[in-house]
């Protein structure tokens, strides 16, 4: 028999087994001894056999592909999403399509389209959306989604995320611990991570009886797609203000890294006169000139609970019910904040 024409029929006829119990070794069902899941997949690779997913698909209804469409792909944050949703997808013998919206709605809107023409099984999306519309033609066509980092108001959904009110109070919290008295905030709009990170930010400085005025507080749009250009312009409009912040809380990482590069560019020490925390926990945080506190996201987690709950809804398609699931951060301190440790020193 020739390598490539090799047919699902001739190994079950060769091995002694069922077409049933090649299909399910494919498919990585958990009947198969793994004897047999050995054997069949031993013979699979002596042949070159690569299953006809067209047909499949014709069959099944089922493409076992999964969507992710992301506002940036060289954010790390969504990258570690990505490395966690396709830990779990490839171990159920599911495929992952990426793309990204450059955090352009229309262009995300044409990104969907186009999966949605290609029978996905289901879409995740961390979406740079202003309106609901686009996830209404996606229930119109009955396929299941998930929302992932960014969620809507009244739109029901389901959703894996971070408690991004938690993380902008813990942020907070940290930087008043470490001494700091009148703190900035560098955010983000439109989506809900910066407008719940912000909340988090005020609701701790109130806990504290602080009062920060409204020319601290400095949002702009690109906050995940050039983060770190914004988080530059943005300090250097900080650094005019007098007296300057002595602690920064920037709404993610790249943004951070971009306040930094604008502090030090001014002449000015970090953390000894202005401490800085970021959000995101990039894995690379810790290798900056200054090493950056930032408040972890648990990215890669966040990836795997949002594959395996797009993994329940193929399996249970008629659902209603939408689920929630928020990951809670944590605080990695590290150089750039540990304003008191240094004042104890120098003194």
């Amino acid at each position: 028999m020739a390598l490539m024409s090799a047919r699902m029929k001739d190994i079950a006829r060769e091995l002694g087994v069922s077409v049933v119990t090649v299909s399910k070794v494919l498919r990585n069902h958990d009947d198969i001894s793994p004897e047999t899941r050995a054997r069949v997949l031993q013979r699979m690779k002596e042949l070159n056999y690569r299953p006809n997913l067209a047909a499949r698909a014709l069959v099944t209804g089922r493409t076992h592909m999964v969507g992710l469409v992301v506002p940036d792909l060289l954010h790390a944050f969504f990258a570690q999403v990505a490395k966690g949703l396709s830990k779990v997808l490839r171990a159920q013998g599911y495929g992952l399509v990426i793309s990204s919206s450059e955090e352009d709605p229309e262009l995300e809107q044409q990104e969907i389209e186009q999966m949605l023409a290609r029978r996905l099984d289901v879409v995740i999306v961390a979406s740079a959306q202003w309106t609901v519309e686009s996830f209404r033609r996606i229930e119109d066509q009955k396929t299941p989604y998930v929302l992932i980092d960014r969620r809507f108001l009244g739109l029901t959904a389901n959703f894996v995320g971070t408690d991004d009110v938690l993380a902008g109070s813990m942020a907070t919290e940290h930087l008043i611990e470490n001494g700091c008295r009148l703190i900035a905030h560098i955010g983000g709009q439109n989506t809900s991570p910066p407008v719940d990170r912000l909340e988090g930010f005020r609701i701790a400085l109130a806990r504290n009886g602080l009062v920060v005025p409204s020319a601290y507080i400095v949002c702009k749009t690109h906050g995940d797609d050039a983060g770190d250009s914004t988080g530059y312009l943005a300090m250097k409009e900080l650094l005019r203000l007098k007296p300057l912040p002595d602690g920064v809380f920037c709404y993610n990482d790249p943004t951070a890294m971009g306040a930094m590069k604008a502090i030090i560019e001014a002449g000015y020490r970090i953390p000894e006169d202005i401490a800085i925390v970021g959000s995101g926990n990039v894995h690379y945080a810790n290798f900056l000139r200054v090493p950056l506190t930032s408040i972890d996201q648990n990215s890669e987690l966040i990836g795997e609970h949002a594959a395996n709950l797009a993994l329940n809804l193929v399996k249970c398609k008629t659902s209603t019910h939408s689920s929630t699931l928020l990951v809670e951060p944590r605080l990695v301190f590290r150089q750039s904040s540990d304003k008191r440790n240094v004042l104890q020193i120098s003194g």
